[in-house]
């Protein structure tokens, strides 16, 4: 939801209409009064636009303390995550496209950061509970030092749909069902939200025998190359090595949308 808006304007009255039912409302329970839910959220966006401090957001938008309050109900509650999705139409045309690209990108941790916790042996991220904070907090040592690994889904126009965190040493491969799992887009109209896209365009970190698998029992069309030592694996082995999978090498071209999405995330 904040990686969706113009830097230069907040929501217009078409964009609020489309997420504003996703968001808390009025109880009707006695208590403080409700804040705006809208001055909340375009506070958040102003925040994020800006990169600045909780504490400098302009009281037009209310008070900090409440905007930052709404920010931390609002990502347990997992609605920061899905606004991209759940939002079709934020750009200003059509819904959310049915193609999906998948990457990943290494963050290293900053050296004022504290590395004096040591998970239990074998504790890895928590991907299958986001809500949860994972014991290792998704980061740990890998060639790079203290590292973490951001996995993500993005709709064909680059639209972010699934982000799970992971230690920077975790494998790509792995992570691809998990990714999978959590990927909903609403439907406008309301219903059973989308889990599967048309096509699944992946780099060859995600070729592999089960992500093919996976693929076409689901029938999504896989665009995914073939790594060069795989292809020289199956061909040694002869008519036991099967077929090549289908790649559409033009199609592969979209997948730079992941890449962009990343450049926009940094």
């Amino acid at each position: 939801m904040l990686l969706v808006v113009s830097r230069f304007e907040l929501l217009s009255d078409e964009q609020w209409a489309l997420i504003e039912d996703l968001l808390p409302a009025r109880t009707g329970k006695p208590g403080r009064p409700f804040s705006d839910a809208r001055a909340m959220v375009e506070g958040i966006i102003y925040r994020y636009r800006c990169g600045l401090a909780w504490r400098d957001v302009p009281a037009v938008f209310g008070p900090w303390q409440t905007i930052w309050t709404w920010h931390r109900r609002l990502a347990r509650g997992g609605h920061l995550g899905c606004g991209a999705a759940a939002a079709p139409g934020l750009r200003g045309r059509g819904g959310v496209d049915r193609l999906v690209g998948l990457g990943r990108l290494h963050h290293r941790a900053g050296a004022s950061a504290r590395h004096d916790h040591h998970p239990p042996q074998g504790a890895g991220s928590n991907y299958t509970k986001p809500g949860i904070e994972p014991l290792d907090h998704a980061i740990s040592r890998s060639r790079g030092g203290w590292t973490t690994k951001i996995h993500r889904v993005v709709d064909g126009n680059g639209r972010a749909l699934v982000t799970l965190l992971t230690p920077g040493q975790a494998g790509d491969s792995p992570m691809f069902e998990p990714l999978m799992a959590h990927l909903q887009v609403p439907r406008l109209r309301g219903g059973r939200a989308r889990t599967r896209p048309d096509r699944v365009r992946g780099d060859k970190a995600y070729s592999s025998r089960a992500i093919h698998t996976y693929l076409r029992r689901r029938k999504i069309q896989a665009v995914i190359p073939e790594p060069a030592d795989q292809a020289r694996h199956r061909k040694r082995r002869g008519s036991r090595g099967g077929r090549p999978p289908a790649f559409h090498a033009h199609d592969y071209r979209g997948r730079n949308v992941i890449e962009r999405d990343f450049n926009q995330l940094k």
